[in-house]
């Protein structure tokens, strides 16, 4: 099962009789605004790595190399469409409006959450391998539920789908298998997107899975795809195909983006103990950003110009990250008891008195011994 590949690592646009009139229908603004989300999520993922290394984030887990995956997947989705990311999905949040500031501070681990998932359709991040995939299937199922009855709430549109975002690691997780199998005896309106990024930390994707992940939806009742991850534009027409589909009503579908991770798996990761420098050098001369950007200069969608505004704007984005992330306060330590429960909850308060009286222990700035 080869991957769908439109846009060659050599910059030849390949034809497809399927999938080329979806890029055919992009305008010049449009083909300028996926390299843009590339580029400004790269320089976000500079930035961040280097305050967690400053010790200003608990944690940072880098999207190197899966920019054009993440890219062109959400481009080809509508604003309506609900997404359940993993904890890596950097492009994808920003490409839906959650700020640089707003995603950082789940890293800085000084709140729940930065975002409201109903403002962005875009839920927060989910650490556990593979949980989001069930949310998304509940997800998929209430608007299934909705569109039977006629009851679609006010603000969700008709023709709503849901992505579900997994890596390759997390697609041998009973979780995942739990989802496929209601997406598939239900007929759900879901994509399943999974990022092959080669290595579930330190386990290749050879030792994961004997077979191309898509051929793993097959065994659901439904149909999965193999794409280039580091070919924006097919990333984008595969997507855009999908999704037609599922709101044809012959959903789910899934979609294996055959991409690299080009760093650690997350700060804590030391990628040079499990993989060689040549595999890694290898995959760079795939690079998603520059192959696309020497396809746009080579086709003269973008010039010089361009490429400095957006640079200048990426530059911008990383100074306000820093600035922000070093203001941003703690939440107070209740208000994480209080947001547990929409209700008080009795439970909850014992466990926040414990806490006061605990605290209270100690002694105060200042005091003496």
């Amino acid at each position: 099962m080869q991957p769908i590949q439109l846009l060659a690592p050599e910059g030849n646009l390949v034809e497809d009789e399927t999938y080329s009139p979806y890029i055919a229908a992009l305008s010049d603004d449009d083909l300028r605004s996926l390299y843009r989300n590339m580029a400004l999520e790269r320089r976000l993922d500079a930035e961040a790595t280097s305050l967690q290394r400053q010790g200003q984030l608990a944690l940072w887990v880098p999207a190197l190399g899966q920019e054009g995956a993440q890219v062109g997947t959400i481009a080809a989705l509508k604003r309506s469409d609900m997404v359940f990311p993993t904890y890596r999905e950097h492009a994808m949040a920003l490409y839906r409006g959650i700020t640089p500031v707003e995603l950082i501070t789940q890293f800085r681990a000084v709140a729940h959450a930065g975002w409201t998932p109903e403002k962005y359709n875009f839920h927060l991040y989910t650490v556990v391998l593979g949980a989001q995939t069930l949310h998304a299937a509940g997800w998929a199922m209430g608007i299934a539920q909705d569109q039977r009855t006629g009851s679609v709430p006010r603000g969700r549109q008709e023709d709503e789908i849901v992505l579900a975002c997994l890596g390759d690691g997390a697609s041998s997780q009973g979780d995942v298998h739990e989802s496929m199998v209601f997406a598939g005896s239900y007929g759900l309106p879901m994509l399943y997107f999974i990022q092959n990024n080669h290595w579930a930390i330190s386990v290749p994707s050879s030792t994961q899975s004997k077979a191309p992940l898509a051929a793993r939806a097959g065994g659901y009742g439904f149909e999965g795809v193999r794409v280039d991850g580091n070919d924006v534009l097919g990333s984008y027409a595969v997507a855009a195909h999908m999704a037609e589909q599922i709101r044809a009503g012959q959903g789910p579908k899934l979609i294996e983006s055959v991409t690299y991770r080009i760093g650690a798996h997350t700060t804590a990761d030391d990628p040079t103990k499990y993989r060689s420098a040549d595999e890694v050098e290898r995959w760079k001369a795939q690079d998603p950003v520059d192959r696309y950007r020497n396809w746009l200069t080579a086709h003269e969608t973008a010039g010089e110009s361009f490429y400095d505004q957006v640079d200048e704007e990426a530059a911008d984005l990383a100074a306000e990250l820093r600035r922000a992330t070093l203001a941003i306060q703690a939440q107070p330590l209740e208000e994480v008891f209080d947001t547990v429960y929409a209700e008080p909850h009795r439970q909850v308060e014992v466990e926040k008195a414990w806490l006061k009286d605990y605290e209270a222990g100690f002694a105060e700035d200042g005091d003496k011994a």
